[in-house]
């Protein structure tokens, strides 16, 4: 096809065998349409044998699409061009739903921002709404592992469309094991080198939200003027998107036919054995209710996989929550001592503990959405470090569950004009595992207040059994999945190794400054 400033985009098309019409499932895609996503999604044969005109797109500057690649920047408008071409397709009913996850799922959510008349259905997954806040940045904080890795997928992609094997291969082999081992970690020199293959650089330097990164994010065209089409989403507690998919949910599912489906999963995709779905079927059934004019169910489906009950919930428990707050109580050995660092439903008395920072040797990230480690890990030897300072409630004498948003407010300063703290909510289990359920990232810049200072973490459902207890660790780093601080308030791609100097953050809790963590508890 041709798009409206003549960049020629190549898709593959397969169709049902035999006559009629039938409506187009599109996809547009990054990496490869003859790949298809097939790591996440049945091969297009199998939807097209279901009863649907299959189309698998590279986007521009992909595969053996013309132009350049720059992510999201042209695929609102090249979205649009793409679902009016597919609804005149030969054996196209004229009526188009858009599928994929990651990226793809973006280029669906931009393409719905400029309301093309034939798209009826979207399904996006692991996308999250916003370039800013579900893909750059946490908090403030780069997230240079995920970015990382991103950039040298693309840049790799880029330097094979020109035949630069030299640069092919170096930019491949990095993206397998991110060189965050460099003199300057958050901008290593094979992105340095070959930094005209990639966009890294352009959101290394741009660590304030608005401006150009609303041109890029579906959040801005949407948020206030939803789309007047059926949307399911599918979401994983540990994809780092996740905030993105359930705000758009909560602000579309009032107005608009919503379906969401939040699993136990990361970035790379759904998960096996008791936790599995049957996402192609699932997929058929929705669109089939909608581009074929079936009526849709009254309910707007809603499932969530519990983390620790390990099964799924499909009402929406959402509705039913309830507030609770923890407050932070110590010792003024909560890096230390076990037990010296509590969670209680009461503030204690004035407290304070004393945590330091040495970039020798960050808290690495382990579990929960920090690539390269995602997932419901055992985190019981970090919590052992001294320097992370961890607060555990009593062992519940009865099953809760908790299924919501959860945040945290935090009186901490430190002896540095800049500096990070992550804090990470677990279950401590009765045999002495601690489970990662969530994780919050903030990046204190100099002259931001943190009195308090409030964290917003990972929304969470799990329910956690007799015998077990929440718990929260407090840490300076989260390494790679963002930068170490140097503390000096230089920005991640101008800080070398060497720059990097110890930081000591102390921690108040108390009735007269009182840290606490606000959970959604449904049940127990």
């Amino acid at each position: 096809m041709r798009t409206r400033d003549g960049a020629r985009l190549d898709a593959d098309m397969l169709r049902p065998d035999g006559p009629g019409s039938w409506p187009v499932l599109l996809m547009r895609v990054p990496h490869g349409r003859r790949a298809a996503l097939s790591s996440h999604y049945a091969h297009p044969r199998w939807y097209a044998a279901h009863g649907f005109v299959v189309v698998v797109q590279d986007v521009r500057g992909t595969g053996t699409s013309e132009g350049r690649f720059r992510p999201f920047e042209a695929e609102r408008d090249d979205g649009a061009d793409a679902v009016a071409w597919a609804a005149s397709l030969p054996g196209s009913s004229g009526t188009v739903g858009m599928m994929g996850c990651g990226y793809a799922g973006m280029a669906q959510l931009l393409a719905l921002a400029a309301a093309p008349p034939a798209l009826k259905a979207v399904a996006p997954a692991l996308a999250g709404w916003d370039v800013y806040e579900d893909w750059a940045y946490e908090g403030g904080a780069f997230r240079v592992a995920a970015v990382m890795r991103m950039a040298l997928r693309h840049a790799a992609e880029s330097a094979r469309r020109v035949d630069d094997g030299t640069a092919y291969r170096a930019l491949a082999e990095a993206a397998t094991r991110l060189p965050t081992d460099d003199e300057i970690p958050s901008r290593p020199k094979i992105l340095r080198d070959y930094g005209r293959y990639t966009h890294y650089d352009d959101w290394l330097t741009s660590p304030v939200p608005g401006g150009s990164w609303d041109g890029l994010s579906p959040r801005a065209a949407l948020a206030d003027q939803p789309p007047d089409v059926a949307v399911l989403q599918i979401g994983g507690w540990f994809d780092h998107r996740l905030a993105g998919t359930l705000a758009a949910h909560t602000a579309w599912s009032p107005r608009i036919p919503c379906g969401l489906v939040v699993g136990p999963w990361g970035d790379e995709g759904w998960a096996g054995g008791d936790a599995a779905l049957d996402m192609d079927r699932l997929h058929v059934a929705w669109f089939s209710r909608v581009l074929r004019a079936l009526p849709l169910p009254d309910h707007r489906p809603v499932q969530f996989y519990d983390l620790l009950a390990r099964r799924w919930r499909s009402a929406d428990p959402w509705a039913d929550g309830r507030r609770v707050t923890l407050h932070l109580g110590t010792d003024g050995l909560a890096d230390r001592s076990p037990g010296s660092g509590r969670l209680g439903n009461e503030p204690e008395g004035p407290g304070l503990d004393v945590v330091v920072h040495d970039p020798w040797s960050p808290v690495p990230a382990l579990g929960g959405h920090g690539i390269p480690a995602e997932g419901l890990a055992d985190r019981a030897a970090i919590d052992g470090r001294p320097d992370v300072a961890c607060y555990t409630m009593q062992p519940l004498d009865h099953p809760v569950t908790l299924c919501g948003a959860v945040v945290l407010d935090l009186w901490v300063e430190a002896d540095a004009p800049s500096f990070d703290v992550s804090a990470v909510l677990s279950a401590a289990m009765s045999d002495g595992r601690v489970l990662h359920l969530t994780r919050g990232h903030a990046r204190v810049e100099p002259g931001t207040s943190t009195r308090p200072l409030t964290i917003p973490m990972r929304a969470t459902c799990a329910t956690l059994p007799t015998g077990s207890a929440l718990r929260l660790s407090l840490a300076g780093a989260c390494y790679p999945a963002c930068p170490v601080n140097p503390g000096t308030g230089a920005e991640p791609g101008e800080t070398r190794q060497v720059d990097a100097q110890p930081i000591t953050m102390l921690i108040h809790s108390g009735q007269e400054r009182p840290s606490r963590v606000t959970l959604t508890v449904t049940d127990g």
